[in-house]
């Protein structure tokens, strides 16, 4: 495959994200695939690791062979090799009939070996010898049987921790990885966070005939700077219960905070806990900055607000004048007026400038209004104000 389309293969199986990592482990799969390489998924739980063997197998020559994806994790100890492998009637209390293994009946195929790292120790060496030699022996048998079956298999453990803990043999992973590819995590593509949420919040929107829930700004850099401990699994639950349950379709981040564990945001900003010399990772201070960001978000709204109001006066400086004015009045005022303190002076300073800034403001929001001919939503926005501040301001100046 020489020439390899990612956007039709992430069309295909449904992947969404530009991601660098991501993008290269599609076209690591896809490269493969014509051989018969074993190949060695690596991934937190719920990273779309599934995706990969579905890839290998509709690229390669055994596309019209059998698929089957075992979960090896959920097999329980004590009937896996018959799984796999096969028995004949009688080799276990349970076993009334002969049965055929995955192994045999996906002959000629791709078999997915999902949490290989959860085998037991005695199947990890069947799954050995089946791959080096192509040989299998059915539990309760004695004859040697023959299969084709190309291997794919994942795991979200550290497999060289497992080897050296002796839960997993050393030359079983060297076997399997013969190439590798490693999928990210949700928090290692943020940029593509955004996209995964927007389909699945459209797909459930059409699923339940709901109009689509909106994410504001800020709900969308928090949903990009949580850590995301269950990745697109996680993201796509969360989706699903903003939409059924929230009557309102548009998602502040104080909404968007109920659907998520505060122990997965804590854990996002327990990185300056470190308590090594080592330098902190570059994507986790990129974390670290944007949680810090969110925190002064409301500041920077107000300090856009004055901003935007001070722009729109060019002679802002002549308040000031005036006040100055004013106050030099005052201070030469005839000596058998009323006493007036300085404090009092001062409080007077300070309320006619608040009157001035205030009479400033309301005249501004009333040529914007005017501007956008009364159009609430693209004034507050051309202000740099939520609609709600904007909304109160309308009433408390009765524009």
């Amino acid at each position: 495959m020489s020439n390899i389309d990612l956007q039709s293969i992430k069309r295909q199986f449904s992947i969404i994200g530009n991601n660098a990592q991501l993008n290269h482990g599609i076209e690591i799969a896809a490269l493969v695939a014509p051989t018969d390489l074993s190949v060695l998924i690596t991934g937190e739980s719920g990273v779309g690791k599934e995706h990969f063997p579905k890839i290998i197998h509709q690229y390669s020559p055994r596309k019209h062979g059998p698929y089957f994806a075992i979960n090896c994790g959920a097999i329980p100890e004590g009937t896996i090799d018959a799984e796999l492998f096969g028995h004949t009637k009688g080799a276990f209390t349970d076993a009334k009939s002969e049965r055929k293994g995955y192994f045999e009946i996906a002959d000629g195929g791709t078999l997915f070996l999902d949490e290989v790292g959860e085998l037991p120790l005695p199947t990890q060496a069947r799954l050995l010898r089946v791959l080096e030699t192509g040989e299998f022996i059915r539990m309760g048998d004695s004859k040697v049987q023959k299969t084709n079956v190309r291997v794919v298999a994942a795991t979200n453990l550290n497999i060289p921790k497992a080897i050296e803990d002796g839960h997993f043999r050393e030359d079983l992973y060297y076997r399997l990885n013969a190439i590798e590819i490693k999928v990210p995590a949700l928090r290692e593509r943020k940029e593509d966070i955004p996209l995964i949420f927007r389909k699945f919040v459209v797909d459930f929107a059409e699923k339940y005939r709901m109009p689509a829930i909106r994410l504001t700004d800020e709900a969308t850099e928090m949903l990009k700077t949580y850590y995301w401990q269950g990745n697109v699994r996680q993201l796509k639950n969360v989706a699903q219960q903003i939409s059924l349950i929230e009557k309102h379709r548009d998602i502040t981040p104080a909404i968007l905070m109920h659907y998520l564990p505060a122990n997965q945001m804590q854990r996002s900003l327990a990185i300056v806990e470190r308590k090594t010399q080592q330098e902190i990772p570059m994507e986790d201070l990129k974390m670290l900055y944007n949680m810090i960001g969110m925190l002064k978000r409301e500041i920077d709204i107000l300090k856009n607000q004055i901003s935007n109001i001070q722009s729109s006066y060019t002679t802002h400086s002549k308040i000031d004048d005036e006040i100055v004015e004013w106050e030099q009045e005052q201070i030469a005022a005839p000596t058998d007026a009323t006493f007036i303190s300085e404090g009092e002076i001062a409080e007077q300073v300070d309320e006619k400038k608040e009157l001035k800034l205030t009479d400033m403001e309301k005249e501004t929001i009333r040529q914007a209004l005017t501007k956008n001919n009364g159009n609430r939503k693209v004034t507050a926005q051309a202000l740099g104000l939520s609609e709600r501040t904007l909304y109160r301001k309308i009433k408390e100046y009765n524009l």
